[in-house]
This record gives C-alpha cells, sequence and structure tokens, in this order.
C-alpha cells in the first residue's frame, strides 16, 4: 500500500471540512496509561469536573463539531467485555461532551462484516489514518493512505458497524 507521512491528529481534524470516524476493533489499548490505572484503582470521573478529564483531544474534537465535522466513533467489543473497554465505556462521557456520537456494536453481531485489519480513522471520507498496535494493546504506529480501495473499505466497514451499532445511551456492557 502507498502510504504519506503521518501528520499530527489535530492538523488532520482542524483541516476536515464534514466528517471524521473512527472505527476501534481492539479490547485493550495502551495498558499503562495513568488514566486507566487510576480507573483499575476504582477512581471514577465525575463528568461535572471538567478539569479532572479534559484534555488538549478533546479541545480539537469540539473545535472541529464547532465548525460543522460531524464526529462519529464506533467500538467493536468482546463480550463480556474486558476491563479495558468496561474502561473505556465509563470514560466516554467525554467523547460525548467534545461532540462526538459513539455506538458499540458486540463482536458477536459483526460476524458476517468484512472489516479491515486494523482501526482507522477516515477524514472526509478520502483520507485514512490506520493505526497499528502490538498483540498487548500498545502502540506502534500509524499510516496514512488516500488509496481508493483501502478508502472505500473503511467508508464502507465503517457505515455497517454503524447502522448496527447501539448508541451509547443505550448500550450496557456484559
Amino acid at each position: 500500500m502507498e502510504t504519506a507521512p503521518v501528520p499530527a491528529f489535530s492538523e488532520l481534524i482542524s483541516g476536515t471540512q464534514r466528517s471524521a470516524v473512527h472505527l476501534e476493533m481492539r479490547d485493550v489499548y495502551d495498558p499503562g496509561s495513568r488514566r486507566f490505572a487510576s480507573w483499575r484503582s476504582g477512581h471514577r470521573e465525575n463528568p461535572a469536573n471538567r478539569d479532572e478529564w479534559w484534555n488538549p483531544f478533546h479541545s480539537v474534537i469540539a473545535e472541529a463539531v464547532a465548525r460543522g465535522v460531524q464526529v462519529r466513533r464506533a467500538r467493536v467489543v468482546s463480550e463480556p467485555v474486558s476491563d479495558y473497554v468496561q474502561f473505556e465505556y465509563d470514560v466516554t462521557f467525554s467523547n460525548i461532551a467534545a461532540g462526538e456520537q459513539v455506538r458499540w456494536l458486540p463482536r458477536r453481531r459483526a460476524s458476517d462484516l468484512a472489516l479491515p485489519g486494523n482501526d482507522f480513522w477516515v477524514f472526509d471520507g478520502r483520507l485514512v489514518r490506520l493505526s497499528h498496535f502490538g498483540g498487548n494493546g500498545e502502540f506502534v504506529q500509524d499510516e496514512m493512505t488516500e488509496n481508493p480501495a483501502v478508502v472505500k473499505l473503511c467508508v464502507e466497514a465503517f457505515e455497517r458497524v454503524w447502522e448496527r451499532a447501539v448508541d451509547h445511551h443505550d448500550y450496557r456492557p456484559a
């Protein structure tokens, strides 16, 4: 696959005009993160205390949404969910507060879907950022492509997942 250099996420989203979609398909990400460790030790973030959890990522998303960009995130998850997915579920209020729409699809309901091998973002239906992770959930690298076949696969896969997925407010992790 022909790839381009990978700009910072903030640069990609700031250049987005209409839509940014993100498909997550792993059951663990960055298991060594401080936020996850704090959650595992029993701390629960207070949605009313924005100073506790708001970070630059949320600001970038909020700015894009304010410009009219629709930001959607879908998560394909195994059930029963992993501790990490339960943590993601518990902190998703922060994504929603920034303006994202979030849905969840139990993996058993995705068996007949053709999905790319990696998580991805698609910006304005034309540019894909693929994310590679190690088996332990640690981030390895991102890859960018405008290859029409890859873009089409990712856009179609996201839309199929989105159609089946359950809105965050209605989903209850099993």
